[in-house]
């Protein structure tokens, strides 16, 4: 059976849908499409989804409270929507007092200054090679902690997917032998996502004073599934004042400083802190953030030559006005809220290594200030900021800056004054008055919701009444969450003093995790949120709206079944086709099909049309584009090209071949049921090292999904001829796809562990090294 169209020929696509069985159709749509496709072609920029604003500086994070040593808990380390919603009354009260604490901080804290050290380095999957005591130690006297970024630590294949690598502790050894050595450190936190570390150290003396400590990542490769670039950060709290470090490695390429302005919003969005009895904790809201890492910025000058004379002459203000960072800086793009210090060094990239010399190779790179450290916060002072020649390892240099912290130390005996003041008034106040609310709004309607498109509506709360409240959404009767799946509070409960006034945001995501029950019609964009107020009654918030049903997170039997686009189906003959699984109708042969057999053959496709769009687009124009797989499709190209699948059957889809790629791994991402069907994982995992077992396998799977793998696989077979253009290898398509096509069943996913992951690797393995004889 021919598999993919020639390229260059002008009968390929009618060839293919022959062959998978909807030619007719699939002609007689594309000219009835016709004048769609011609609007399809033509479509307005997006801006990518929002991202939740930063809050001003000094308003984004309130002081954490503190009791007197022997009985002092641990405290908030942030404002309102950091202290837990208590449900019972003790609780309650004990959660009102830390938060009255938080408010009256200035009358027991005083400022201490600190030292701290930060740096990051690029190191170009090198092993440590020498010392770093000329990076770590190179002032007089020793800084009170240290946070230490790494970028590609390990730049194998397999390292991509999240495992292991034999070069963390090398660095590490590294680091700790590179300490100052007037003084004695401990670690307070490590954490690694593929190439990107962190680590912090802090003086033995400090460590006692540091609490709440936690770590995070994010992925902001391909579906946010490779880890080669994001972000990794570490939050805790010293004495009273809230720290956060970030070390990101943004997207790379010249051109691409809109990804990495992506990247940025993408990792304020998703980091977020989970600690045992505070709500969850973004970036934003830490009194002091620290960003570090190779940012992967450049230069608005394409010319090597030109920007090495400007070096020689040190005109780096005549470059520094060319950066990209401080372009989107100014225009409010990334790092709005963040502050840098003057640039006096020269670019830290690109050197050949083991030397100091430009980049020599045929690429011959332009120089550019890759690797940053910023900050935001009050009582933060840099005194100092440079780069390291000296060390040669990698193609990069390190950088370094050291801080003069003003921190918050809490005198013990002011404190206990304070405390007693607010239990006394306390008790007063609760005898007297009951809480209320006023609401600007309760009811809100999202019209027209779509996958993977966020949408957002606002509403203001006041407290109206005579005494501190304490509120939180609740769920309802018999429900375990406050809200359905795709629904979002933020903030989902806090304090509010009298008057006072907060702003929350409802927030209407379709993920994968949700998308089927509604293109299904067994949800629906209707809910009702109970804001409970605390000795108080409670209030009912309405939630209303319409779902653009979408192909992505539709069974492939389904779309098998339908031959129109899926928003030009009814959504009654939706439900009518879902309502039974598809290997129950593959077995039984069921003939209830979507149209009437005045619009449509009896016979289903082989494959899904979406699917066949998608490979057929990656077939004829990007086997050879470089990186494909591996690079991020700008969001709002991604969502014209969901848009375009559910809407129309185009003779050419929108946006880069990036896109597209990402386009075709979210669509099997979604997908209700995998490829290989969750009856069949264990079997597929037990059998990956027999390659005739594995295709024995494939046979019992239901025809569609039979048929989808087997394309799938001819196609990525094909890709692999071109691996010196694209850089794809048998090995990363196979971890890639094989966390698509073999997923383990819902109740197994907490226990999938390293060695499965491996064996779904395998098995996808042995279809591309050795083909499918059937």
């Amino acid at each position: 059976m021919r598999i993919f169209p020639l390229p260059d020929c002008g009968d390929s696509a009618l060839a293919l849908a022959s062959d998978f069985g909807f030619e007719e159709n699939f002609c007689n749509a594309l000219k009835v499409e016709e004048k769609k496709n011609h609007q399809n072609h033509i479509i307005a920029p997006r801006e990518p989804p929002p991202v939740p604003p930063l809050p001003p500086r000094r308003s984004s994070s309130t002081p954490a409270a503190v009791l007197p040593p022997k009985d002092r808990p641990h405290p908030p380390s942030q404002g309102p929507s950091v202290v837990p919603v208590n449900k019972d009354q003790s609780g309650q009260r004990e959660a009102m007092i830390k938060y009255q604490l938080v408010k009256k901080e200035k009358e027991f804290v005083d400022i201490q200054n600190f030292r701290l050290f930060t740096g990051t380095w690029n190191v170009n999957g090198q092993s440590p090679d020498s010392g770093l005591q000329s990076w770590l130690s190179c002032d007089p006297d020793p800084p009170d902690m240290y946070a230490i970024g790494f970028q590609e630590l390990d730049l194998s294949t397999e390292a991509f997917f999240y495992l292991d690598s034999s070069k963390e502790q090398q660095w590490v050894e590294a680091v700790e032998r590179s300490l100052h050595p007037k003084a004695k450190y401990s670690s307070i936190r490590q954490i690694r996502l593929v190439g990107m570390m962190l680590v912090i150290y802090a003086k033995k003396q400090h460590k006692s004073q540091i609490r709440d400590v936690a770590a995070t990542s994010v992925g902001t490769g391909i579906m946010g599934k490779m880890g080669n670039k994001g972000g990794v950060a570490v939050r805790f709290v010293f004495h009273n004042t809230s720290f956060c470090f970030v070390n990101s490695h943004l997207a790379a390429h010249v051109e691409d400083f809109e990804r990495r302005n992506q990247d940025y919003k993408d990792i304020c969005a998703r980091i977020i802190f989970q600690l045992p009895g505070h709500t969850p904790l973004s970036i934003v809201k830490h009194d002091v953030v620290i960003w570090l890492g190779d940012l992967n910025y450049r230069l608005f000058v394409y010319d090597a030559s030109e920007v090495k004379a400007l070096i020689l002459k040190n005109e780096l203000r005549k470059l520094q006005e060319c950066d990209q960072l401080n372009v989107q800086r100014k225009k409010k793009r990334a790092f709005t809220d963040f502050e840098e210090g003057n640039i006096n060094f020269i670019p830290t990239y690109k050197y050949d290594a083991k030397t100091d010399r430009w980049d020599s190779s045929g690429k011959c790179r332009v120089p550019a200030w890759c690797d940053r450290i910023l900050w935001r916060g009050s009582g933060v002072k840099q005194l100092n900021y440079r780069s390291h020649m000296e060390l040669q390892t990698s193609d990069h240099k390190p950088v370094s800056s050291l801080f003069s912290i003003g921190v918050k130390v809490p005198n013990d005996l002011r404190y206990k004054k304070v405390f007693e003041d607010i239990v006394r008034r306390m008790d007063r106040m609760e005898n007297d008055f009951l809480p209320s609310l006023s609401l600007t709004r309760r009811e809100f309607t999202f019209e027209n919701v779509k996958f993977r498109q966020l949408r957002r509506e606002r509403f203001h709360i006041t407290n109206d009444g005579q005494v501190p409240c304490q509120f939180g959404f609740i769920p309802k009767l018999n429900d375990s969450q406050y809200c359905k799946p795709w629904l979002h509070a933020d903030p989902c409960e806090g304090f509010l003093e009298p008057n006072e006034t907060l702003e929350i945001f409802l927030e209407v995501y379709v993920s994968k995790d949700s998308v089927t029950m509604l293109n299904s019609g067994e949800d629906s964009i209707e809910d009702i949120l109970v804001l409970h107020l605390d000795r108080g009654k409670d209030y009912f918030i309405t939630i209303g709206g319409n779902y653009l049903p979408s192909c992505f997170g539709t069974s492939l039997d389904t779309l098998c079944r339908m031959k129109k686009p899926i928003r030009e189906i009814p959504i009654t003959k939706l439900i009518d086709l879902g309502e039974e699984s598809f290997l129950e109708k593959e077995k039984s042969r069921v003939n209830h099909l979507l149209m009437d057999s005045a619009e449509m053959e009896d016979k289903p496709l082989k494959i899904p049309k979406e699917v066949w769009l998608l490979v057929d687009h990656l077939f004829t124009k990007a086997c050879q584009q470089e990186d494909l797989f591996q690079t991020p499709a700008m969001q709002n190209e991604l969502q014209d090209i969901i848009d375009c699948l559910d809407t129309s059957i185009p003779d050419k889809i929108p946006g880069s071949n990036h896109a597209v790629a990402e386009a075709l791994l979210v669509f099997l991402d979604a997908l209700p049921e995998p490829v290989v069907c969750y009856e069949l994982y264990q079997r597929c995992l037990d059998c990956s090292h027999d390659s005739r077992q594995c295709r024995q396998q494939i046979s019992l799977l239901p025809r569609s999904h039979r048929n989808v793998f087997r394309y799938l696989m001819a196609f990525l077979r094909e890709l692999l001829k071109y691996s010196d253009q694209n850089n794809l290898t048998a090995s990363l398509i196979a971890t890639l796809f094989g966390t698509l096509l073999i997923r383990p069943p819902p109740n197994l996913i907490g226990r999938q562990n390293q060695q499965d992951r491996q064996r779904a690797t395998d098995f996808i393995l042995g279809f591309l090294m050795g083909g499918d004889e059937e």
